[in-house]
């Protein structure tokens, strides 16, 4: 392993409840030991990210309901491409070489469980994205 390689690995969070098994396929595998680390691990960007997402668009989000603004959290990872791309690139940015040497070779599923897991971290985010509201003293 390179250098580059295992520095990745020494700075992702250890998640105790994960658990692996043998009878795991690859793809399941390959989302408990790298995806939900590295999203874990990029939580505090893809918070800001999607922040950043909001106010471009003009904050529509803060005039939603709960249950809407889940929906628009999902709604903008699956229909914005380039949204979806940057969140996808952010997470692949922390493979080691063997893990995009895996990811590759099922690229199009792991995108998915990628993304799924995008959306539930940000969703269960979702009290983070509340606007704040500045006090001026006079």
């Amino acid at each position: 392993m390179t250098t580059r390689d295992l520095q990745l690995l020494d700075i992702r969070p250890i998640i105790n409840t994960i658990k692996i098994s043998d009878n795991m396929s690859k793809g399941e595998r390959f989302q408990n030991v790298t995806l939900r680390p590295i999203i874990k691990l990029q939580n505090d960007l893809l918070v800001a990210v999607f922040r950043n997402y909001i106010a471009k668009h003009k904050n529509v989000f803060y005039e939603l309901t709960i249950d809407k603004r889940l929906h628009y959290i999902d709604n903008a990872i699956h229909k914005d491409i380039k949204l979806r791309n940057s969140l996808k690139g952010m997470i692949i940015g922390q493979f080691t070489t063997e893990e995009y040497s895996l990811y590759i070779e099922n690229s199009s599923a792991l995108n998915k469980r990628m993304m799924s897991l995008v959306i539930q971290r940000l969703q269960s985010n979702i009290q983070l994205f509340e606007k704040t509201e500045t006090l001026i003293s006079i």
